[in-house]
């Protein structure tokens, strides 16, 4: 995009200040090096692969590089695997399978119609029968037609049959989440609506060593994946990552920074959001922040953040999704359920209704107990999310919950409580 049309948009999104937002805008005017149309929200931090183990060699990738790996890694060592889905013949949109028909054939990796529905339920075809089935929907906002196979078929296979018959080895692949362009139908963050549904696990990578990684893990676990690829990192986060095989845990969060004032948690592109706020907090206000990635969003992984919060006693979710009713709502009712009493008697009638049975069916007992931190909270939890509106084209900026609205909700939690 030339500066002119930059100008004209940005007349049109700030009419009462033009003059001030024009000189801003010539003043960062670096459109030579990154998209205009997809002004980063936030700054990539790579990280190093550590605690792999022995993975050899390294090799520069983004994001879809280390996908594409992965799914070679994925093909090369399950004969039985296949890869389909809209353009993936040819490389697919975001080049995520670029080479791998060359590779495997025609036979394991092919287009399929413009139908998600139709790709769903060959998918559960396929694993039904015990090959591993890889499908990718191009976008995730385009998911929704395959949502009564996936949630009614795919997630209940196994539970219906009585374990007689599963489609485990299934996994969905789905770009997902803000770009900078990509308005109401190419910039969904669907993850809430498929952790409602018990059957079925849905994973957010933040970088291209974790992508690898849990893609191989979802691609190898015994139940149908969901996994959520935020297309803003494709090609904007770059990472050493390792050439060889890896896989890495399903279910559990990453604490990327320790803290002791205030607990953050984000998973996907949020969490980079998150990494700045970090840094912010403590120069500014000189508050110390802990930052989770929550990696899985189901099933995730209430220990770490209990425990995160136990320590801190306050916390702020971030994700780019509505805020009602996003998975944030989740971990904050998680995190300030009311508990039974540690001399283990029963609440009353009104704190029966939200008492917690463990798995087993019993009543959670004082060892359960101590995982929950509702007495340690200092203040409520705070969200800071999208909003309730279909995802915007030029007010994409107001929508996301930036990094000024993420410290204005720390400033909120520790001046205000």
């Amino acid at each position: 995009m030339s500066l002119p049309s930059v100008l004209r948009t940005a007349y049109s999104v700030f009419p009462c200040n033009s003059r001030s937002l024009l000189q801003h805008v010539k003043l960062s005017h670096d459109f030579q090096k990154t998209s205009a149309r997809c002004a980063s929200f936030f700054t990539y931090q790579p990280e190093k692969a550590e605690g792999l183990g022995d993975v050899g060699e390294m090799k520069e990738m983004n994001l879809f590089k280390s996908i594409n790996s992965a799914l070679d890694i994925a093909l090369a060592s399950d004969d039985s695997a296949v890869l389909f889905g809209e353009d993936v013949g040819f490389g697919g949109v975001f080049r995520c399978s670029v080479g791998l028909q060359d590779k495997y054939g025609r036979q394991r990796v092919f287009n399929t119609p413009l139908c998600e529905q139709g790709i769903a339920g060959f998918a559960i075809g396929v694993a039904v029968t015990g090959a591993t089935a890889i499908a990718e929907i191009q976008f995730a906002d385009y998911i929704f037609p395959a949502f009564d196979q996936l949630v009614n078929e795919a997630a209940k296979y196994r539970y219906r049959s009585g374990n007689q018959f599963n489609c485990g080895k299934m996994t969905v692949r789905a770009p997902c989440g803000a770009v900078g362009h990509g308005a109401l139908y190419h910039s969904q963050s669907p993850e809430a609506y498929f952790a409602h549904t018990p059957g079925l696990k849905v994973v957010i990578p933040r970088g291209p060593i974790k992508a690898k990684g849990l893609l191989l893990s979802c691609i190898r676990d015994p139940d149908p994946c969901i996994f959520l690829e935020p297309k803003v990192l494709y090609r904007s986060a770059v990472e050493q990552v390792p050439e060889a095989d890896y896989t890495l845990p399903l279910g559990k969060a990453d604490v990327l920074v320790e803290g002791k004032h205030l607990t953050l948690v984000g998973w996907g592109t949020q969490v980079h959001v998150l990494r700045e706020v970090v840094q912010m907090a403590e120069q500014q206000l000189n508050i110390s922040c802990e930052l989770i990635d929550l990696v899985t969003i189901q099933p995730w992984d209430r220990e770490t953040v209990l425990s995160s919060v136990k320590k801190t006693g306050r916390c702020v979710i971030a994700h780019e999704a509505p805020i009602t009713c996003g998975f944030g709502a989740e971990i904050a009712a998680d995190i300030q359920v009311r508990q039974i009493s540690r001399s283990g008697r029963y609440p009353g009638q009104a704190d029966i209704q939200v008492r917690q049975i463990s798995r087993s069916g019993r009543y959670l007992g004082q060892a359960d107990i101590q995982r929950n931190c509702f007495l340690n909270l200092e203040a409520p939890v705070e969200r800071v999310c999208g909003f309730d509106t279909p995802f915007p084209h030029v007010y994409e900026p107001f929508y996301l919950p930036d990094k000024w609205r993420c410290l204005s909700a720390i400033k909120k939690l520790m001046t205000d409580y």
